[in-house]
């Protein structure tokens, strides 16, 4: 098992993604030794407009400039890719598509099915990427490689250190499970389970996960830490600045309230803040 087939989307609107983090998607395909295509979507703005609102507004050639500035982003971003992908050995192709602002996420999920991993530079004050990569997570089936667009991840995301989140779930086993061909490359494993959190992270609870990894050639490190009360975001912080490893993996949690998916609180945290790549899977 391994991951061969990667997809980056590369966000053009309202803020594109930036080269760096292109660069950086693309140095993770080749240190994980797959190949990657990059998605990027050309908004579309359907205008139903009227005299006045032209008259006052010109609002038909507002949505035209908008749509002009989202492919110029298309451009310069599978540019940019095209050229480091290339340079890496690890191109496998550019998918140019058009679809309008609120199809973005659904229509990234739909790509995504079909790929061994889907990564998303997020992190942008305006790219909206925490909603595309909050859709991929519970609509695509497939693990997504979360990359902070304004931090730098570090080369030893092959060779360094990992911490695999684990209370016994569904979620968690299935974020092993996916992670397993990343892990084998990790310097070092660690499986954490905090305790008093969740009923079901019980003391001694990671074993049997450190007993699957090890049958894959992998020896992990268990952590059991106490949130003894605390919000578990600080209790997350607290321990990835003490052991400060070079990725997370985790389950993703979220239930359904309507059309809407309500994050669990370790979920909502990491998706919105971490400062360190997090693979999560649902």
């Amino acid at each position: 098992m391994s991951l061969q087939d990667i997809l980056l989307h590369i966000d053009t609107y309202p803020e594109p993604t930036s080269d760096a983090a292109i660069d950086a998607a693309v140095d993770v395909a080749a240190l994980l030794g797959g190949q990657i295509t990059a998605l990027a979507l050309r908004l579309s703005i359907p205008v139903r407009s009227n005299i006045i609102a032209e008259h006052l507004i010109g609002l038909t050639d507002m949505a035209r400039e908008e749509e002009a500035r989202s492919l110029a982003a298309c451009t310069h971003g599978l540019d940019r890719f095209k050229a480091r992908a290339e340079s890496r050995g690890v191109f496998r192709g550019v998918l140019l598509e058009t679809t309008q602002l609120p199809s973005f996420a659904q229509h990234v999920a739909q790509r995504a099915r079909a790929r061994d991993l889907c990564i998303v530079p997020v992190g942008g004050a305006l790219d909206g990427q925490d909603g595309v990569a909050e859709t991929l997570i519970f609509h695509s089936g497939r693990p997504v490689l979360l990359m902070r667009s304004d931090a730098k991840v570090s080369a030893n995301l092959a060779g360094g250190v990992a911490v695999l989140a684990w209370d016994g779930s569904v979620p968690a086993a299935r974020a092993m499970a996916d992670a397993l061909p990343i892990l084998r490359g990790m310097r070092q494993v660690r499986v954490l389970t905090i305790l008093n959190e969740k009923a079901s992270a019980t003391a001694g609870l990671a074993q049997d996960a450190a007993r699957h990894l090890q049958a894959h050639g992998i020896e992990a490190v268990i952590d059991e830490v106490d949130a003894q009360g605390e919000f578990i975001s600080r209790v997350l912080d607290s321990y990835l600045a003490r052991t400060a490893p070079d990725l997370m993996v985790m389950g993703a949690y979220g239930r359904s309230r309507l059309r809407e998916v309500i994050l669990g609180g370790a979920t909502e945290h990491m998706l919105r803040r971490a400062q360190l790549p997090v693979l999560m899977s649902h």
